[in-house]
């Protein structure tokens, strides 16, 4: 069996969450074109390989980002209304410990605060976020990966999923955010629960998380099967594939 056989159903997404859902506008149809146009946009800027215009902002900037003072919400047009008391987590993929938590077991684990930067491939930069939350090294001794896992897939309720390597979704500064800057995580920001990975570009931190899949292979997501890097390290400007 292959790894696309034995993982199909982890990977199906839900776009539109029995959970409830938001759309930007009245038109049914306008939220999928908006969507498609999104889409569209950023894949010619991929094929293009499109950088932004060079910065000087310092060290602590990456190469091509400007500062934003808002926190600018990006979606693919439709933000997924997913009800704290009704929301889970599944963990998944080839571990030891297959789990599922709901918000009351996932704030009885221990909570992490950290502050970081985020830096979007959209050449965006926030300096000073707080975010707390729990620890990607806490998931992972509780799953308990098998020695062969390399990588983990994020899986978001509005069928988006992101690829990252066991390393990174590990660093020290990484964590399932449930709070910003003191206050519980905005649906626009990707509430009740969403990934910080600070050292990546910020569509690798999963909006609307509902389940975590750990994998002896790679497998890319949604941006990264459309000519994205598939590392996205802002520092080294891994912007297209």
């Amino acid at each position: 069996m292959t790894d696309d056989e034995k993982y199909a159903e982890m990977f199906k997404g839900r776009p539109g969450s029995v959970l409830g859902s938001f759309r930007h506008a009245a038109p049914e149809q306008e939220p999928a074109a908006k969507r498609q146009g999104f889409t569209q946009a950023k894949e010619r800027m991929a094929a293009e390989k499109r950088l932004p215009p060079r910065r000087d902002r310092g060290s602590r900037v990456p190469p091509g980002q400007e500062i934003a003072k808002d926190w600018p919400v990006l979606d693919l047009g439709h933000q997924p209304y997913v009800p704290a008391d009704l929301w889970t987590l599944g963990i998944a993929g080839a571990v030891e410990r297959p789990l599922k938590w709901d918000m009351a077991a996932f704030l009885a684990m221990p909570q992490t605060n950290v502050t970081a930067d985020i830096h979007c491939v959209t050449a965006w930069t926030r300096l000073d976020n707080t975010f707390e939350g729990v620890s990607a090294t806490h998931i992972v001794r509780a799953a308990r990966p098998r020695p062969e896992v390399r990588h983990v897939v994020l899986h978001s309720h509005d069928g988006y999923r992101t690829n990252v390597t066991l390393e990174r979704f590990m660093a020290p500064d990484s964590l399932l955010a449930q709070r910003w800057n003191g206050l519980p995580l905005s649906r626009e920001h990707g509430g009740p629960v969403r990934a910080v990975i600070p050292g990546l570009y910020f569509w690798k931190s999963a909006k609307w998380l509902r389940q975590i899949t750990f994998l002896e292979k790679d497998a890319p997501g949604y941006w990264e099967t459309r000519g994205y890097h598939n590392e996205g390290d802002p520092w080294k400007e891994e912007r297209y594939g």
